[in-house]
């Protein structure tokens, strides 16, 4: 019999890696996905009794997500992660606009194109799991990183829509992981090093939240927030003034924070 079969992106590091640890580990077949090149053509999963199939490509175009599709052939897919995500630093009036819509078509539009493509066949035969990396930045006015936070309410929103849209097809799982700032490779490639969340020694471990998501996806919940802050914290968000909420996004994202 063959072995089940998942796709995780954004898996040449940070949470997910970790997914694909787990995934792994749980005896699916994978196709691990990323931007970014892998450290070797196994992505480090190798010994665990799986297939492991590495793809290096551009998920924020359609043409990328076609090239994910294309790889897959035509396998089944019982088990989707849509956890790419990119995040960009600094004042929306100072950035490139290739920049920003790079972060729109990664986080929004490629992530939507895939999820259509993959969800459909699962609520056709009525089976399968998918975990999609949304944010608690998704509740939070981002000032200096507004359109990651924007884009990252977007996904909130847009999943728990989606679930109810679906909810007649009990055997698909549709999960939401919101996590908060965590010790990846994010802040870099966002340019936010010289930021107060940027150099903060105390944010999570991909791995506690990728474990925190995948337990939810298998578990069929839909949706988790990882770390009992980041819960307290959301919790905070859906009650206090969006002014509010933006002063204080300030102080821990606004460049050279981190010295203040």
């Amino acid at each position: 019999m063959a072995n089940k079969f998942a796709i995780i992106t954004g898996a040449s590091t940070g949470i997910g890696a970790e997914l694909a640890k787990l995934a792994a580990k749980d005896g699916y077949d994978l196709l691990v996905v990323a931007d970014t090149p892998f450290v070797d053509a196994s992505a480090g999963l190798q010994g665990l009794g799986v297939d492991v199939q590495t793809l290096e490509v551009d998920l924020s175009t359609f043409e990328g997500v076609d090239q994910l599709l294309a790889a897959a052939s035509d396998r089944q897919v019982d088990l989707l992660c849509a956890n790419a995500g990119h995040g960009l630093g600094h004042a929306f009036l100072e950035q490139a606009p290739s920049a920003w819509r790079h972060v729109i078509d990664t986080n929004v539009t490629g992530t939507l194109y895939l999820l259509q493509k993959i969800l459909a066949p699962m609520v056709a035969r009525n089976a399968g799991k998918v975990l999609v990396t949304g944010s608690i930045a998704g509740f939070i006015p981002g000032s200096f990183n507004a359109v990651y936070n924007g884009t990252k309410a977007f996904v909130d929103n847009f999943t728990d829509a989606l679930r109810n849209e679906i909810k007649e097809s009990e055997g698909v799982t549709l999960t939401t992981l919101m996590p908060g700032p965590v010790d990846t490779e994010f802040f870099a490639r966002g340019d936010m090093m010289d930021t107060q969340v940027g150099q903060d020694p105390k944010k999570s471990d991909p791995a506690d939240v990728a474990k925190d998501g995948y337990d939810a996806v298998m578990s069929g919940k839909a949706s988790v927030v990882s770390g009992w802050k980041n819960k307290l914290q959301q919790a905070v968000a859906n009650v206090t003034p969006a002014a509010v909420l933006a002063e204080q996004h300030r102080k821990m994202a606004k460049p050279g924070s981190a010295d203040l």
